[in-house]
Parts: C-alpha cells; structure tokens; sequence
C-alpha cells in the first residue's frame, strides 16, 4: 500500500465529501474515510482552535442548547465550528471538518460546539479532551439502547472526567449535580440553575415517574432562570438580574438557555459582553424539528421532536391543545429507540378537549391505543406517512399544524414537507 501524506490524505477526504454530496449520500462517510486512514485527524484539527472545544450532552435539548450556545458564543465575536448535522460519531464531526477546511487545510474558527449523545460521547473524548463540558439533564430515553438511567450518568461521568477547563452542569438534576464528583481537581465546575418558584415545571426523572427528591443544599449558580411570561425570561446572572426575549416553542427551552448562558460565561471570562449576551437570545430561532415552524398553504406548521416522556410532557404543556391542530407520528427504528412503551407514561389529558386528528408512523395503531387509553379521540390512523400528512393539511381547516414526532418521523415529514414548501437542508 502506498503511503499519503497528511495533506493528502485530506485532500482525499474532501474530494470524497464533495463526491458523496453530489450524489445525496451520507454526510459521515467521508469521515469515515479519515478515521481509516488518518485516525488522529480530528483531534490534531481541534487542537488547533485557540478557545479549544465544547461537548454538550444529555438526554433531553441538546440540539438547541447546542444552536443556542453556538449563536450566544459568535454574538461575543467567536467563530465557531460545530457539527450541524448532529452526527454524533467521531467520523460525524470529522466530515463535518473537511466541510469546513479550506483547500490549504485552514479551518476558521476559535472554537468548536459539538452536540454529542451520551454513548457517542464516550467514545469521542477518549480521542478528544474537551476543553468545557455542558451537561444538561439525565432522563429515561431510549433505554432499549442505552441501558438504565444510572448507566447514562456513568457516560455522562466520562464525559465530566475527561473535560480539562470547566464543567457546567444543571444543578436542579440530582445526578447531573452529582457528576462534580467525578471532576478533575484542577477543572472548575459551574452550575446553571432554577429558582425554587419554577422547580415544578421542571420535574426531574425521579418526580416524572412519581418518585420524591430529597431535599437538598443547592450549589450556588452562575445563571438562575428566576422568571418567565410567554416569550419574555429573567435570569439572575451571578447576582445581577438580566430580562431577555427568547422565542422558542417550550419553557423547556427557556432553561435550556441558561445552560447556553453559563457556557457562555464560562467560555469568555472577562471578556463577556453581557449587554450582547441578552440581546442574541431574541435572534435565537429553533433547531429543525425542535419547534420548527414551516409556512404550509399560508399556515403555520410546527414539528415537534418527542423522545421520552417528560420531553413529550413538557412540549405538549407548551401550548393550548385548543390552537392547534394534531398530528403525531411514531416510528420505532434504532435512532428512534425501538421500545415504545415510554408513550404509557406520558399523559394526555390536554388533549381529550380537541382530539387528535391524525395518527401515523409504524407504531401508529400502538399510539392510537395509547390516546384512546386516556379517553382522546382520534379522527384518522394511517400508517403511510406520505399520505397521512396530506390527509392531515387537508382536514385542519385554518387552525395553526403541529406534529409530535419520533426522530426518523421527523426526518421523514421535513422530506414529504420539502415537496411543498422551503425546508431548511441539514446536511
């Protein structure tokens, strides 16, 4: 076998993403290309970036805390990589690098902002030290994949470990707030928290399955979300009370934000341009399918990604059923998590008011049981995606779309929705 230089070896990779982008293929191929032939790649590019690297993890949000925390950050003048797709895998932030680079190899940016799942996190900083870790929350997701909840806080551990700066965690999450254990000595450890008055709408997993929390002394934290009224939020930011406009679908996202503050903070020390801080929060749009909203026929259409049941929970609290027309779509493929029997502990009590109008997905008679379950009608089940999401447009009438959906449903849906309207590309 003939031997490549490095410079070569990525001149390859680029010309293979290039190739595989043309013909709509896979965005990590071209990574995985690199991890063949130059397995030190990723970690010898992010070396290089001066302000080092982020992973964000945890069960629930990380997709727009990530989004969140890469607007936040360019607002206070970083130019930040970060892996938009949402690859997960080593290979994933590696083809999203030759993406990035120059011809010459020069990649533009002071930091990296890497959204990483807790099992692929693992994996990657034992290639990679990250430089700051924000760890968000620890909920049942997908434990036909990852094993029970204490196993996840053991990835999310490696994770703290690993991390050579600063570690920011969720104080109001038991065992994220445990992780500082697992903290080098000589990382710092800050905290983003709630005040007491909103705890409740925020159950931790215990208190979703109708557990109680011990009482406990709270660290004190960098960013507390102490108030919110519909798209208006006011966080206490290390004594110092800050009101900002945040205009994401759910209040869940609201405190997602303070985790993106307190990074921030953490990231630009000094430097930090409060004032910037506030007013990039308002410019904040949602992650697709994270409360995207689409213009279908002149209505609004919102995807909903739903994973687990406090995530299902919080989003269907977010909104009055009444405004909305419905739709949920359940798939079970691996990206999904193939146990579904997650959907019996969410309640659907808001919706018994004004039904469902459409179930789909391949678990969609499995969902349908589900609603009837809890008493909420369901005018259509139809397993072909395609056709239920016409038959879905078509039946709301004028009332404002919204679609809770599985991750493969969604990506499926913003597929079918781009035939008719624009949909931000991905990938």
């Amino acid at each position: 076998m003939v031997s490549m230089s490095k410079p070569l070896i990525r001149l390859l990779g680029q010309g293979v993403r290039a190739a595989t982008k043309l013909r709509g293929g896979g965005s990590a191929f071209p990574g995985l290309v690199m991890e063949k032939l130059h397995p030190d790649f990723v970690a010898e590019e992010l070396a290089k970036l001066p302000y080092g690297v982020v992973v964000v993890s945890g069960t629930n949000g990380k997709t727009t805390t990530t989004k969140m925390a890469v607007q936040l950050l360019e607002a206070q003048g970083l130019k930040v990589f970060t892996n938009r797709t949402g690859s997960n895998f080593v290979r994933g932030v590696a083809a999203a690098l030759l993406g990035e680079m120059t011809l010459g190899g020069k990649l533009d940016a002071d930091i990296a902002v890497l959204e990483l799942d807790e099992a692929h996190a693992v994996h990657f900083v034992k290639a990679v030290k990250p430089d700051y870790a924000l760890l968000l929350n620890v909920l049942r997701d997908q434990l036909d994949r990852f094993g029970e909840i204490d196993t996840t806080r053991r990835m999310l551990a490696t994770v703290a470990s690993a991390t050579t700066g600063t570690v920011v965690l969720n104080r109001e999450d038991p065992r994220i707030r445990s992780l500082a254990e697992n903290v080098q000595p000589v990382v710092t450890v800050k905290y983003y928290g709630l005040d007491e008055s909103l705890r409740s709408y925020f159950p931790s997993d215990d208190e979703m399955r109708g557990g109680t929390v011990a009482k406990a002394t709270l660290p004190e934290a960098d960013v507390t979300l102490t108030a919110f009224s519909g798209t208006s939020a006011t966080f206490d930011l290390a004594g110092v009370e800050r009101v900002g406009e945040i205009n994401l679908y759910g209040i869940y996202n609201i405190f997602n934000a303070a985790g993106a503050m307190a990074l921030t903070r953490a990231v630009m020390g000094e430097k930090l341009n409060e004032d910037k801080l506030i007013a990039e929060l308002a410019k904040i749009t949602p992650a697709f399918g994270r409360g995207e909203t689409l213009n279908v026929n002149g209505r609004p259409l919102q995807l909903l990604l739903v994973k687990n049941p406090s995530g299902f929970r919080l989003s269907l609290a977010s909104a009055n059923a009444d405004d909305y027309a419905t739709m949920i779509t359940i798939n079970d493929q691996y990206a999904d998590g193939r146990d579904v029997s997650w959907l019996w502990d969410v309640d659907f009590d808001s919706l018994k008011k004004t039904g469902v109008q459409m179930v789909s997905g391949v678990r969609a008679w499995d969902m349908a049981l589900r609603l009837e379950h809890d008493g909420v009608k369901v005018d259509e089940v139809n397993e072909n995606l395609a056709d239920a999401l016409k038959g879905f447009i078509a039946s709301s009438g004028n009332a404002p779309m919204r679609i809770f959906c599985t991750y493969t449903a969604m990506l499926a849906l913003r597929e079918e929705l781009a035939k008719i309207t624009d949909v931000e590309r991905v990938s």
